[in-house]
């Protein structure tokens, strides 16, 4: 275990020796992840991510306050209250699910008190809302997943498809996003569903997406719950393609789906596959330390816990900038290290090449997307 740590600290870029003057200092990293709750199969692997990440940071300790919220925005509110209030944190990392981060965004804002969200929707770090200033995130906005699935489908001959989400801000932004992505490819959204994370059954909405015959499907969902309208799409005899997001990239939805996630497609950090990337791919030497880590401790490798990874992976460069002028549990630590993650530059994470902007609180580009496929139960890159 010991191994383990010091080579995600060595690929975190945080180094084995430490200053005297610096070692007693703390810094308090407050989280709040959906480890129970129709969000836990992403939650959970974000909550295991933290136990192998370091212990110290730029000289720094670093103590990790993990709460569950349930995959309830009352809960996550309630959480970063209390971590912010009566832990007195540096930073707040979370919430798993788009509807926690957005619901979340006030309290951080509020108390000038850095944020790195782990949810997917670029709602929430709108620069069209002055709060956000104060908010990043590390998964890929849902308009350059969108925009991958499009320029996919049109190379496919896809001209039509049939859209079912969540109905909620995770559901409703990709709609968004698709309709932006799909009008700039030339295909035409035929039909649109909505179902609820926890519904058992989407029969209603199925039966309208398959009577509408588009090319393709795109459910937008996350973790399990997205498998529900995915496998009644089977069980139905669709024929199109089934496209799904990144929000499903974990071993729960591909055991939930069995046989039936064969031929699904969707896009999703390199980090899922990077042993199938060049050896001159910078990150496929970085997701090889963690994934090997995780999988050693926990099991099958899972998307999300990358984001974990991540949004450390950044605190790793930014922190010690804002140690220079400020000391952690201060109000002008936290100014400071929310200047530091707005000018990091070329962190290299498992999901791709961070380089963050004053208009951009995500910063990733197109390394940070691949088109992939399941077969027999694994991720692969997809070829066609």
């Amino acid at each position: 275990m010991f191994r383990k740590v010091s080579a995600l600290s060595v690929a975190l870029g945080v180094g084995a020796l430490l200053l005297t003057a610096t070692a007693s200092a703390q810094l308090k990293v407050g989280v709040t992840v959906s480890a129970t709750g129709p969000a836990a199969s992403l939650g959970i692997p974000e909550k295991n991510t933290f136990d192998l990440l370091p212990k110290t940071i730029g000289g720094l300790s670093v103590t990790y306050i993990v709460l569950d919220d349930a995959s309830d925005t009352t809960r996550a509110v309630t959480n970063a209250k209390k971590l912010i209030s009566e832990d007195q944190v540096d930073v707040i990392i979370g919430s798993t699910t788009t509807p926690n981060s957005l619901a979340m965004i006030d309290v951080a804002a509020d108390a000038e008190t850095p944020m790195i969200s782990m949810a997917a929707s670029a709602r929430i770090i709108a620069p069209t809302n002055p709060k956000t200033r104060w908010i990043f995130k590390t998964p890929q906005n849902d308009s350059l997943m969108a925009d991958a699935i499009a320029v996919h489908m049109k190379a496919n001959g896809v001209s039509s498809i049939g859209f079912i989400g969540f109905n909620d801000a995770y559901g409703e932004g990709w709609l968004q996003e698709m309709r932006t992505s799909a009008k700039t490819a030339g295909i035409t959204i035929v039909a649109d569903e909505k179902f609820n994370r926890t519904d058992a059954s989407t029969t209603g909405q199925v039966l309208k997406l398959v009577a509408a015959n588009p090319h393709a499907i795109l459910i937008a969902g996350s973790g399990t719950p997205a498998a529900t309208p995915h496998k009644e799409l089977v069980a139905r005899g669709y024929k199109g393609k089934i496209y799904q997001t990144h929000g499903v990239a974990n071993s729960d939805f591909l055991r939930v789906m069995g046989k039936d996630a064969n031929g699904a497609l969707l896009p999703a950090g390199p980090m899922l596959v990077y042993e199938q990337l060049p050896d001159s791919n910078p990150i496929k030497k970085v997701a090889k330390e963690y994934i090997t880590a995780y999988e050693a401790k926990f099991g099958p490798r899972s998307t999300f816990g990358g984001h974990a990874y991540d949004a450390v992976a950044l605190l790793s460069r930014a922190v010690p900038e804002a140690a220079k002028s400020a000391k952690p549990g201060s109000k002008e630590f936290r100014a400071a290290l929310r200047t530091a993650l707005e000018g990091v530059k070329d962190v290299v994470g498992v999901h791709g090449v961070f380089t963050m902007l004053p208009g951009d609180h995500n910063g990733l580009d197109n390394r940070g997307r691949m088109m992939m496929t399941v077969k027999d139960g694994k991720w692969m890159i997809a070829t066609k």
